[in-house]
Parts: structure tokens; C-alpha cells; sequence
């Protein structure tokens, strides 16, 4: 796995397999090792690409934690791992870091599995307060000593996620000294820093201040002004002078946690005097750093969100390879939806787009262009995206949900109670179903399949290709269907001939794509084009191999399935998802419940998390791409 890298280090980061080396620099050394580390990434970044711009941005505060804390003793839980990649470098991977998200190599997310420094998966956003708050609170129930430190690093929009807000909520009133640092890229909480806060700014974190504060309080306790229980009191009295004095307020400020900052978060010097200071204080609190996604590469500091995961590019012009897309080639799925959904609001005023924090992600942002007004991007907050998309559905209006399969898992309670139960016409689509690629394990979109089956109401349908999604998005809003939900994977498909006219579709109606009666291969999305690769080549050798497009795998073609199991031939399912509750397992069930007994063999995912690699690559390590599928052909007709 390890690879060195195609060019040299600097000499500073060359000397640093681990963070202990790390501590041994001179303070006057670090800003040196920032530079180091952004041209590593600049570099490395640009033939081998990942997240760069977050990372770009975090290079001072990952230095400054892995120098003032004792890692891996001390904890760090990163929220968004695209802004880790630091940390793997000062963290024993630097030679391996040209395997970044390739398979074989290392994980573009911290993985505890990989390395003792990353201390809890980091693939969702929102969720490192909650884990960090659990990490801190066992070390006491352990009474560990030396006292372990545990900092949770918050990326900057993951504080609008809904779980950071339980778990600054339960930071409040549970006992512990967890320390969050607020990673602020991108959004501004507090007004600009004037010379007065920044003047109490550094007051407040200094020891000298802490002392006797501290010993105030345990004076005022001693003469029974005060007592723990007027403690959140004080806290919130002490912040509300400091907003008095300063003429600022933030939203912490209503809570039992002492706030620090802002900081210039590209000031090396001032984020390690100020961890310092407050590293050793009792109690909650949260340290306020104000970053620039991009810093220190001026394309990526001008275009943030392009920048955010460009691909391949030349480091000394910016150039980005793949930038402007080829005409010639078959879109990406993403922007057939994004046109699509322009096309639709044109035609019906109804309809209005919601997604999470994805505009250019889901193309979304298509739409955004054309009619700002009819477009909603919530955060990260999913399940409020898909509660608020039943309000609107509620009072007539036609919301079409545009959220990534793996993150539409946080918002499964609202599916059901928010939108299922009360039938509305809402429609789920579910973009990055099925193996992602390179962002692993995290992001793969295996369940969407199997979690929403069991929905009661729902109807779920996956296009073989470009005309077949655009056909599903249209017939979504042409009558009351209830919720609708609409899988397509990422990447592009097959056709440049896409932009076809308009067709309404019968629900629950599938597709006979090929007859045959030596094996049944039934199918549901784009991964037809596989099947059909193998089918191909299988009626070439001989085996008289029927090919189904299921299309809907709620409601399933009664009549279709009748038809395959009249066959009485072996049976192949083949989806882009767990093979464990998706089509297999529904077409398994539809032959239970009608009497039949046939040998039915299920390709997709199996059931263990499936790592980084090309999809290409993880279709072939899964068994199902046209390779695999054919290989199975030829076994079940053998039987």
C-alpha cells in the first residue's frame, strides 16, 4: 500500500512520521511546516485527486492540535473528513498518501480501522460533537489518568446539521470538558473582530484570567452566593457582559459552555497560544476559528465550491482537467436530472426543488439558475429537507427531494411518519444510488432499495437509462402517486441521445428486453447495461438468456413476474444495491407468496461495507459487473 510520492517533501514534513515528531519543532518552525504541507497537497492533490479545498483550509489547526495535544492519547473526532487530510500526513500515512481514495489504499475519510489516530469514522457531517461528548464522558466514568483531552473539530456548515445541535444541547447539562473547535469557512456567526473583542478575546483565554476566575467562583461558592446549580446562570450572565461590552452576540451564548474567539484560524501562533491556554480547563467550550477554504492556492481561495473536489489539475495555472464538459460524451446523471427538473417547472408551476446543502452536487442548482424562487437548499439538515417537502406537498405544491442515497438514511423517520403516512405527493430523488467509487464506504449508496421497500405507499422506480429517468421524474408529478421515490447512480450513463419527449409511465409496469428460456435475468436501473453486455455474450455462447428491465420495484409487474416464473427456468436478479432486502429479496418473497419454487440467484452487494476504488473496480470485486454477471449466467444454467 505504501507508494512514495512523485516529488519531494519539504524538509520539515520529511522528518515527520508522527505527531510526536511533530512536537519536537520549535514554535518559530510551524508556520514553515503550514507551507510544506499545502505544497504536499497542492501537488499530490493535483495528479491524485480528492477534497482539497477543505483541507487546504484546516492546515494551521490540525498542525496546532497535533502540537499542543498529546495524540493519539488525546482524541481528536474530525466532523467532515474532507478536511483531515492534514492530519493523515502528520499521522504516518504521508508515503501512502498517493493511494488516497483508490483501492488497495487509503480511505479519503478517517477510518479507525486504518490508523489509531483516527479515532471515529467521519463520512457524514454533524456527528462529531455527539461522538466526541461520549468519548470524553467514558473517560471519566473510567477516571483515566493523566486526564485525556477529547476535541471535537466541527467543519464549518456541519454545525447547521440537526445532531450537532443535540449534541451541543447535551454538552450543556452533562458533565465533561470537551473541547469543540468551530472550523468557520464559510459562514460568518459573529460580526467582523474589532480591537476591543479581540482585546477580551485574548483576556479570556489567558491563564492568569482562568485563575481567577475560577478562584472567584470557589470564593463566592465558600460564602453560599453561588452554587452549582446557578453555575449555568453565571456562565450565561458572564457571556451575556462580554456581548454587552463588545456589542456582539453568537448562538452559544444561551448555553453552559464558555465560548473563546473568533481566532484568525491561519494565525499558527495564536491557535497554539490559545489551545494552551484553555487545553487544561474544566467544563465545555467552545474555540471559534475563522478559516478560508482554499487558503494558500489562490483558484481553489476565488471558487471555494468548485474547488471543493476539482479532479485533476495543473498546479501552476489552476487549469482543472474535465472542467468544461464534453459535448460528445453521455452527461452525467446528475445533469440530465438538473435539466429535466427545468424542464418540468416550466411546464408545472407546482413544482419546486429541495436539497441539502448539494446544488451543484444534485444539479440542483439547474434549477436555482432558472428560478431561484422555486428552489430550497435547507443545509445539512435532510430530515428537515424531507419534512419541509411534506409541508409544501401538503398545501399543493410538488417537491422533488434531491439528496445523495447515503445521507437520505438520516431522514428515514420522516419518510415514514412525515410524508408516508399521510400519502403526499412528494418525490425522493435519490441521486449516488449504488457504489459510488472513490469516497467508499461512507458514500456508497447500498440500502436506499431495501430501507424504503418496507414503506408502505411508496412507490420506487429506477431507469435503465438517461430517457428512462427522465420519463420517471415526469410521470412523478402527473398524478397523485403519493410518494415517489427515483434512484439514479453518479457518473454518466450510456446515451447522448437523452433529451427524448416527455412519456408517462405505468406504475409498477416492467419491460421484457430480450426472450429466452434458459435463465431469467431481471434487473432494475442503469445496471441493465451490464446485464445486457452479459445476456449478449451468453446468447453467443449458446445459452438462450431472457433479459427483464423491472423498472419499479414497488409496486413489482404482477404480470411480469407470472411470466418469468411460467418459464420455470433459473432466476438472476441484478441491482446496484444490497442483494439483501432489494429486488432480489423482493422477487424471492413474490415467488413464496405465489406458490413457486425456482432457484433464484441474486447479485449486488454483499452484505459487508465495501471500500475506496473505481466503481468499475468494486462492480468487479462485488461480482456483478458484465464479467461477473456472465460467469453467473453460465453457472445457474448449468444446474
Amino acid at each position: 500500500m505504501s507508494t512514495a510520492p512523485t516529488f519531494a517533501c519539504g524538509p520539515l514534513l520529511a522528518g515527520i512520521d508522527s505527531p510526536a515528531d511533530l512536537r519536537r519543532l520549535a514554535p518559530e518552525q510551524l508556520p514553515q511546516l503550514c507551507a510544506e504541507l499545502r505544497d504536499f497537497l497542492i501537488h499530490s492533490l493535483s495528479q491524485n485527486p480528492g477534497h482539497f479545498a477543505s483541507s487546504m483550509g484546516a492546515v494551521e489547526l490540525t498542525v496546532a492540535l497535533h502540537y499542543v495535544f498529546n495524540t493519539p492519547y488525546d482524541r481528536l473526532v474530525w466532523d467532515v473528513g474532507h478536511q483531515a487530510y492534514g492530519h493523515k500526513l502528520l499521522t504516518g500515512r504521508r508515503d501512502a498518501f498517493a493511494t488516497n481514495r483508490k483501492f488497495g489504499g487509503l480511505s479519503g475519510f478517517p477510518n479507525p480501522a486504518e490508523s489509531e489516530y483516527d479515532t471515529f469514522s467521519a463520512g457524514h457531517a454533524s456527528n462529531s460533537i455527539s461522538a466526541a461528548l461520549g468519548m470524553a464522558v467514558a473517560s471519566q466514568l473510567k477516571h483515566e489518568s493523566p486526564r485525556r483531552n477529547v476535541v471535537a473539530i466541527v467543519g464549518d456548515a456541519s454545525i447547521s446539521g440537526g445532531l450537532a445541535f443535540e449534541g451541543l444541547n447535551n454538552a450543556s447539562n452533562t458533565p465533561n470538558n470537551l473541547l469543540i473547535i468551530l472550523n468557520d469557512n464559510d459562514m460568518s456567526i459573529d460580526a467582523n473582530v474589532g480591537a476591543l473583542n479581540s482585546y477580551l478575546a485574548h483576556l479570556t483565554t489567558s491563564k492568569l484570567y482562568n485563575d481567577l476566575r475560577y478562584k472567584g467562583f470557589r470564593l463566592l461558592k465558600k460564602l453560599h452566593l453561588v452554587n452549582d446549580s446557578r453555575k449555568g446562570a453565571l456562565l450565561r450572565f458572564n457571556n451575556s457582559l462580554k456581548s454587552l461590552i463588545s456589542k456582539q452576540q453568537n448562538l452559544f451564548e444561551g448555553l453552559n459552555i464558555r465560548y473563546f474567539g473568533p481566532f484568525d484560524g491561519h494565525d499558527i501562533a495564536t491557535i497554539v497560544r490559545v489551545l494552551n491556554d484553555i487545553r487544561d480547563m474544566d467544563g465545555p467550550r467552545i474555540l471559534h476559528l475563522r478559516t478560508v477554504k482554499g487558503k494558500g492556492y489562490a483558484p481553489a481561495e476565488a471558487d471555494p465550491a468548485s474547488w471543493h473536489a476539482p479532479g485533476k489539475f495543473d498546479p501552476a495555472t489552476g487549469e482543472r482537467q474535465g472542467a468544461t464538459p464534453d459535448p460528445t460524451k453521455p452527461p452525467k446523471y446528475q445533469d440530465v436530472f438538473g435539466e429535466t427538473l427545468v424542464e418540468l417547472a416550466r411546464q408545472n408551476p407546482k413544482i419546486v426543488g429541495i436539497t441539502a446543502a448539494m446544488l451543484s452536487g444534485t444539479s440542483v442548482g439547474t434549477l436555482q439558475a432558472a428560478m431561484p424562487e422555486r428552489v430550497f437548499d435547507v443545509g445539512i439538515s435532510e430530515g428537515h429537507a424531507v419534512t419541509f417537502a411534506g409541508g409544501l406537498a401538503k398545501d399543493g405544491m410538488r417537491p422533488y427531494v434531491a439528496i445523495y442515497s447515503s445521507f437520505l438514511q438520516r431522514a428515514y423517520d420522516h419518510i415514514i411518519h412525515d410524508v408516508a403516512l399521510q400519502h403526499l405527493p412528494v418525490t425522493f430523488c435519490i441521486d449516488r444510488a449504488g457504489l459510488v467509487g472513490e469516497d467508499g464506504a461512507t458514500h456508497h449508496g447500498a440500502y436506499d432499495l431495501a430501507y424504503l421497500r418496507s414503506i408502505p405507499g411508496l412507490t420506487i422506480a429506477s431507469g435503465r437509462d438517461e430517457c428512462a429517468l427522465r420519463n420517471l421524474l415526469y410521470t412523478a408529478q402527473t398524478d397523485d402517486f403519493g410518494p415517489f421515490a427515483i434512484r439514479y447512480p453518479r457518473g454518466a450513463g450510456r446515451r447522448t441521445d437523452w433529451h427524448c419527449e416527455f412519456e408517462a409511465l405505468t406504475i409498477g409496469k416492467g419491460e421484457r428486453l430480450t426472450a429466452g428460456h434458459d435463465v431469467a435475468v431481471l434487473t432494475i436501473g442503469p445496471i441493465a447495461g451490464e446485464a445486457a453486455d452479459a445476456v449478449a455474450e451468453a446468447r453467443r455462447a449458446g445459452i438462450d438468456a431472457a433479459h427483464y428491465d423491472m423498472i419499479f420495484l414497488k409496486p413489482l409487474d404482477d404480470e411480469l413476474l407470472a411470466e418469468v416464473a411460467a418459464l420455470d427456468c433459473p432466476i438472476m436478479t441484478v441491482e446496484d444495491g444490497t442483494r439483501d432486502g432489494g429486488l432480489g429479496s423482493a422477487v424471492e418473497d413474490w415467488l413464496a407468496d405465489h406458490g413457486y419454487e425456482r432457484t433464484v440467484c441474486r447479485l449486488g452487494i454483499p452484505d459487508r461495507f465495501i471500500p475506496q476504488g473505481s466503481p468499475e473496480q468494486l462492480r468487479h470485486l462485488c461480482g456483478y459487473d458484465s464479467e461477473g454477471i456472465l460467469q453467473a449466467i453460465n453457472k445457474v444454467s448449468k444446474k
